[in-house]
């Protein structure tokens, strides 16, 4: 039965205190001031915890460590895990890594230039540490060229064992003009940004059946959304998302949830984060959470040297009633 969040909202209103209620305005610090977006992020225990991000720095897939807990101290590592790039790739424009454990060996997932055309595909490549280097797969999990292509890959494991793929086809790459390339959902020639779910092997790496719809833009998402992840908690699917286009304060993290991996899944009514609410952020996004879900790892502008940039905050959260909240 899919949850009905504005209805759960309306009734626990009046019941959450005041001291669990995010606080508009609050300060959130950088963990690091470099530019680190799209961050994800893995456990490699005993405290420690590595998080990738887009290419920057010199590397096509940064990657930084702290051994103290997500709060850090953290450090940007001098490691290249993808020195060499799928036959298929320019190499150039290597976007929104992911990597996770599948069996014994770990898995990177990441969105790259393809040669013909230009535009992206996400792809997987492989690595018996979880430092790399990683092997590339020389063909790419999903193109979608002719709807724009396809970026922002991350990985899920169900709790009955089966591996899937979550990713964004691009379509505003192909919009007509406007923010990020593409007019807002209802508008004249506005393009689609569908989130697909495809299943994969139990290598992470091979693809099963053929990918479905399970999200795309709607009235309150502007031209687009992307950046997907899904997490479960207490049987309940939930989609971690990103609206409107990263380059404007609108961007956002938003969620859905379901009580069905393929959906149908329903929006909550409220985004997790805007700028300026509840920290004082701008244009906050590109939101990974940890495995159990009590925490989020994500980007919000920043200036560092060079100019504006994104960079890497955490915060705990909670899912309660099939709500997704800071605490």
């Amino acid at each position: 039965m899919t949850l009905n969040i504005l209805s759960t909202t309306l009734l626990l209103a009046g019941s959450i205190t005041a001291s669990v209620l995010p606080r508009a305005g609050k300060e959130l610090k950088p963990l690091m001031t470099v530019d680190f977006p799209d961050p994800a992020v893995i456990g490699i225990g005993n405290g420690a915890w590595l998080s990738f991000a887009t290419n920057g720095n010199g590397k096509r897939v940064q990657v930084a460590k702290t051994t103290s807990g997500l709060g850090g101290p953290w450090n940007l590592l001098d490691n290249d895990l993808l020195p060499t790039i799928g036959s298929w790739s320019t190499g150039h424009n290597t976007w929104a890594p992911d990597v996770r454990r599948v069996g014994s060996k770990y898995v990177l997932y990441y969105a790259s230039e393809a040669k013909d055309g230009g535009k992206h595909c996400v792809a997987a490549a492989v690595s018996d540490t979880v430092l790399g280097p990683y092997k590339p797969d020389d063909s790419p999990i999903a193109c979608h060229k002719e709807k724009g292509g396809a970026i922002d890959i991350s990985g899920f494991t169900d709790s009955d064992g089966k591996n899937y793929v979550v990713y964004k086809i691009d379509g505003n790459s192909i919009g007509p003009g406007g923010s990020c390339g593409n007019s807002n959902y209802g508008s004249p020639g506005s393009v689609p940004t569908p989130l697909m779910l495809q299943e994969m092997g139990s290598d992470g790496t091979t693809k099963v059946g053929e990918p479905v719809q399970i999200l795309d833009k709607g009235p309150y998402d502007g031209p687009l959304i992307e950046a997907p992840q899904i997490i479960k908690k207490d049987g309940l699917y939930v989609v971690l998302f990103s609206s409107n286009c990263y380059s404007t304060t609108l961007y956002d993290i938003s969620y859905a949830t379901s009580a069905s991996l393929k959906g149908p899944y329903e929006k909550a009514v409220k985004p997790l984060a805007v700028t300026g609410d509840p920290f004082d952020l701008t244009a906050p996004g590109g939101a990974q959470a940890t495995d159990d879900g009590r925490s989020l790892v994500f980007h919000a502008d920043c200036q560092v040297e060079g100019g504006k940039k994104r960079c890497l905050y955490t915060k705990d959260i909670k899912i309660e009633g099939g709500i997704v909240s800071f605490v």
